[in-house]
């Protein structure tokens, strides 16, 4: 397992938006390490997960599961139809497309879920339990700003 040693705290901004930022791209890179050897980056691993659990879904329905806009999720799908993890074929109404998974993106999300659990553990580790506890607190609160 991946393990986080040292704390070395950045002078925080004024601007809380900076600092959530900034945090954000570091958490980002520290899964995107652990993530490397499955191929796929967090954003995508994201996707086929929500994916996974939704199966077969409008891309209308999982832009507003994952709180996402549908161009982001349009643009982001692309390279993983592209790589056969997933199909989009159209729905019953001509305008509406389905998503899911194929074998080899079920696969992926299998390889790639043994590192999430590790980058979670080490993250949770590092951070401590009733920081964890604390920091979703604050992110749901955060994530509330926008209904």
């Amino acid at each position: 397992m991946e393990s986080v040693t040292g704390y070395y705290p950045k002078t925080p901004s004024p601007c809380l938006c900076l600092n959530i930022r900034r945090a954000s791209r570091a958490v980002t890179e520290f899964y995107e390490q652990i993530l490397g050897p499955s191929g796929l980056k967090v954003t995508q691993y994201s996707l086929l997960r929500y994916l996974e659990h939704v199966e077969p879904v409008t891309i209308s329905e999982l832009a507003k599961i994952m709180r996402i806009d549908r161009t982001t999720l349009n643009r982001n799908l692309k390279p993983l139809t592209e790589a056969g993890l997933i199909t989009v074929n159209t729905g019953t109404d001509p305008r509406s497309r389905h998503i899911s998974l194929t074998a080899a993106g079920k696969s992926a999300v299998n390889i790639a879920t043994g590192l999430w659990d590790e980058a979670q553990a080490a993250l949770r580790q590092y951070l401590g339990e009733p920081e964890v506890e604390q920091f979703n607190h604050l992110i749901a609160k955060l994530e509330a700003l926008l209904p």
